[in-house]
């Protein structure tokens, strides 16, 4: 096999001519706008947002669970301009990339790191034997722990790795690249990607607010708050610090929280009740939290629908939500994904492979796959290899070397 194959240093064949530049001309502008050899922290707090939008945030926390999880259950298909393998080196590496994790759970962290940060890391674990083409194992790092190196034209020389003090640097000079970096398209940030939990920070702000409030509301008997009124007998507006300080505890004691919701309230001595503020109903509580929630799921590309949120009837039915889900959402993620797996792991391998999603084999488009099908097969102006292309198919074997 080809080792240089990928080797982004290797010089282009002698020509009799000057070697193209295809370097862009404003890296070096870049990287004299981010320091050249030192790190570039991301504009973004990625372990807040993760507390508050994902751990913190039911919407939040489904949105990266659903997306995730169905991304990482979408079959995949190894092939090259030649062939399709059901059994492939690559494949064998994905199906057990570490001894901890499978296929579905290495994707599964991946996608969700790109989906919490807009960016997601891979390492991959060389093999002691050098001439072994693939590595051993495969890991996914966490972005809020990873720091971009860029070099004198743009392009990142090293990531850097931080766990409890101690620092590991990752060479990205050498061939092949030890970390596959994977961002989302982030308009402001040359090194690092935007991730829907950004873009739906105000929301998951709003819907956590709300979320507070009602559980203020409850461990105070879902009442509306009140004013107690002293009207002393002499005359005297104002309770003594003794009396005051007895009537807070009373109320604290035995009028707050859930275990004391109802009970009868026994005044003396002048005071009097006085209720005031709004109800929830009169706040348009719920509607302000409904729509937050609504927000967040837009942000993260997931029908309202598929979450239980009232008020969307933007589809018709589930079936057409969860087939939009998986044509606007997850699928885009998958073969993003899985094609820069693919092209990071063929500079070990030596030679181009594809990976890609097979939609043959995902049942929320199985109706509109038979009829492409369907369509294709009885097109009699197709020849059969212009069939196999529009099906995402390699040429037949009898097509690939005539005699």
């Amino acid at each position: 096999m080809v080792r240089t194959f990928f080797r982004k240093s290797a010089p282009p064949p002698d020509t009799g001519s000057a070697p193209e530049r295809k370097a862009s001309v404003t890296g070096r502008i870049v990287a004299m706008a981010s320091g050249v050899g030192r790190p570039v922290w991301g504009p973004r707090d990625t372990a807040g947002l993760t507390r508050h939008g994902f751990t913190g945030n039911p919407v939040g926390f489904r949105c990266v669970k659903l997306i995730a999880e169905a991304a990482a259950a979408v079959p995949l298909v190894c092939q090259d301009r030649a062939a399709r393998y059901e059994t492939h080196p690559v494949l064998a590496l994905l199906s057990r990339p570490n001894p901890g994790q499978g296929r579905a759970e290495l994707f599964e962290a991946l996608f969700g790191q790109i989906l919490l940060s807009g960016n997601g890391y891979l390492e991959a674990v060389s093999p002691p034997d050098l001439s072994a083409s693939l590595p051993t194992e495969l890991h996914v790092l966490r972005s809020d722990r990873m720091t971009v190196v860029p070099g004198a034209d743009g392009w990142p020389v090293a990531y850097d790795y931080a766990v409890g003090g101690r620092r590991h640097r990752f060479d990205m000079t050498g061939h092949p690249d030890p970390i596959c970096h994977i961002k989302s398209f982030h308009p402001q940030d040359d090194h690092y990607g935007l991730s829907p939990m950004q873009a739906a920070a105000v929301a998951i702000d709003v819907h956590n607010a709300a979320s507070g409030w009602s559980k203020a509301l409850l461990d105070n008997a879902a009442r509306p708050s009140g004013a107690i009124v002293y009207k002393g007998g002499d005359g005297q507006g104002t309770l003594s610090p003794e009396q005051y300080d007895r009537l807070v505890f009373e109320m604290e004691t035995h009028h707050q929280g859930a275990r004391n919701a109802g009970r009868p309230m026994l005044l003396e001595g002048g005071l009097d009740w006085k209720p005031m503020g709004f109800s929830p109903s009169d706040m348009e509580f719920h509607e302000t939290k409904a729509a937050a929630a609504r927000e967040i799921a837009v942000a993260f590309g997931v029908p309202p629908m598929l979450l239980g949120i009232p008020g969307d009837a933007t589809y018709a039915n589930y079936a057409e939500a969860h087939r939009a889900f998986y044509r606007l959402t997850v699928l885009p993620l998958a073969t993003r994904v899985s094609a820069a797996v693919a092209w990071w792991l063929s500079g070990f391998l030596g030679a181009e492979v594809e990976l890609r999603p097979d939609l043959d084999q995902v049942p929320a488009l199985a109706a509109e796959r038979d009829q492409q099908w369907k369509r294709i097969g009885e097109a009699a102006f197709l020849s059969l290899a212009e069939k196999r292309a529009l099906l995402g198919l390699p040429p037949a074997m009898a097509e690939q070397a005539p005699e």
